[in-house]
């Protein structure tokens, strides 16, 4: 996975304890607790994946193994598209 840095300026000193805190709380870094706060502001824990709502309404029709074996799923992640 490629990584990126990223700089936030200007963030408020309540700001920053809070994070500092609940860091803590969580027994992580400062830097962990950041990725984990804009992880689940990006991947919302309740989304639904295109791939298993496909998988979910093909149970529902009670497509065969065979039927299903012709669905191979890419389970790789998504790349943004670059211009």
């Amino acid at each position: 996975m490629e990584t990126r840095a990223v700089t936030i300026r200007n963030v408020p000193e309540e700001i920053h304890r809070a994070i500092r805190v609940r860091a803590a709380q969580h027994g992580r870094t400062l830097q962990a607790e950041m990725l984990d706060i804009l992880g689940q502001a990006v991947k919302p824990e309740g989304r639904v994946k295109l791939g298993d709502l496909l998988e979910s309404i093909g149970r529902k029709v009670k497509l065969t193994d065979e039927e299903a074996a012709g669905f191979e799923r890419d389970r790789s992640s998504a790349r943004a598209t670059r211009f």
